[in-house]
């Protein structure tokens, strides 16, 4: 295993089979009962918490986005090491109440809010980053028939993007969040309804592995923030200026640097207008805390050649890992990192594909991969599994098992 993108992560036994967690990936599989399963190391996860904590000014608050990975285990284990919980469904609000986070440290983000989920949200005490005038109406209705006092922040849609981003989220036209002219009226109408407004909610893109394009990001949404509470019933409390920071997923990718980002970060807010001196700073991150931690492993049940290749066929696929498939946001497809997890850091001994068990040719998780030789029964790891996984696949489509999770 001498992918930089996994080096230092993972390891290999003597006879060079994957340890994930300290174990062995065929031991997990036996725990388990059965393939396709998703492993996730919880030191993986440490390592990541505690390096954004190094690197980030001391102050600034971590907030975990549970769409990354919603498996109930994987969110009690960060909800104890991070300072709140992003979410954007009830669903997500049930996972979030259950790890015993604080409801004062959860908020809820995401177009389309309907109107049980705004009475949940409300009810539970978090906080609703309302996205349009509608919501904002709708919110102060229900809160009004329930006699509570809801908790609001306002989600901005701001004029700028994060450039490079895998995902843009901000600038132009956009389902999320409400265009800069419009946050005034709507701050007045929360000063109006006596609401808690708890301050602002600003995300500008995903999937970023350029340091400086989220050190201006960053920079913007701070001096928008500070533009925009001129404007609001009281300064505002908190202010999640979202996250943005990209995993390397493809060869040639290169990690991101947190040290310039943490400096740069810190430089701002050392600047910051005094309207917003007592306001706490929330980065929203989840790819980047997880997404290192997962390991797909799939079994091979064909070997099949096929004019002049190698196919290895496996019973997972892109219906638990879309994205490793390529068709999860990507214009050109490239393999996410993968070994033969029996023989993880053995030299490679012949170019193969490997494909998942569905019918089409969308459902590929490797193309012409240099690996060991292997045969039926052995088992395939796919790396970069942690985040976006198993949650944003079509795990239904023609109806195979569902994968199995575990947390080590």
């Amino acid at each position: 295993m001498h992918d930089p993108r996994i080096s230092g992560l993972f390891a290999a036994a003597d006879d060079g089979e994957l340890l994930i967690g300290g174990e062995r990936a065929s031991d997990l599989v036996e725990r388990a009962g059965d393939t396709p399963l998703f492993v996730y190391d919880r030191s993986v996860i440490d390592r990541q918490i505690a390096a954004l904590r190094q690197a980030m000014p001391r102050g600034v608050e971590l907030h975990f986005a549970v769409k990354a990975n919603p498996y109930q285990p994987v969110i009690d284990h960060i909800a104890g090491q991070v300072d709140g919980l992003d979410i954007a469904s009830a669903g997500e609000l049930e996972f979030a109440l259950a790890s015993g986070c604080d409801p004062g440290e959860i908020s809820f983000a995401g177009p389309g809010k309907r109107d049980r989920e705004l009475d949940a949200a409300i009810r539970a005490g978090v906080t609703l980053n309302c996205e349009s005038a509608g919501e904002l109406r709708r919110t102060l209705t229900i809160a009004e028939m329930l006699g509570e006092t809801p908790r609001i922040a306002l989600r901005v849609n701001p004029t700028f993007d994060l450039k490079g981003s895998g995902m843009r989220m901000g600038g132009g036209a956009k389902p999320f969040g409400v265009d800069t002219d419009q946050v005034p009226a709507l701050l007045r109408r929360i000063g109006e309804a006596g609401a808690d407004f708890r301050g602002f909610h600003i995300f500008a893109g995903s999937q970023n592995l350029k340091p400086d394009a989220i050190i201006e990001a960053q920079a913007q949404t701070v001096a928008l923030v500070a533009e925009l509470a001129a404007h609001a019933p009281a300064p505002p409390p908190t202010a999640n200026i979202g996250g943005g920071f990209g995993l390397p997923y493809f060869p040639g990718d290169v990690p991101l640097d947190l040290e310039p980002i943490g400096a740069a970060l810190a430089e701002t807010l050392a600047n910051r207008p005094a309207i917003l001196k007592d306001t706490r700073f929330i980065l929203e991150l989840g790819r980047y805390i997880v997404g290192t931690s997962g390991v797909y492993l799939t079994r091979i049940v064909d070997r099949k050649e096929s004019d002049g290749q190698t196919f290895l066929v496996t019973d997972g696929g892109l219906h638990h890992q879309l994205a490793a498939s390529g068709n999860f946001g990507t214009v050109i497809r490239r393999n996410y990192p993968l070994v033969h997890a029996g023989r993880a850091n053995h030299p490679p001994e012949e170019t193969v594909n490997v494909v998942g068990c569905l019918c089409t040719p969308l459902d590929k998780l490797g193309d012409k991969n240099d690996l060991p030789k292997a045969d039926v029964g052995d088992l395939i790891a796919v790396f970069m599994a942690g985040a976006y996984g198993r949650s944003a696949s079509p795990e239904r489509f023609l109806g195979h098992p569902s994968p199995i999770e575990l947390l080590v």
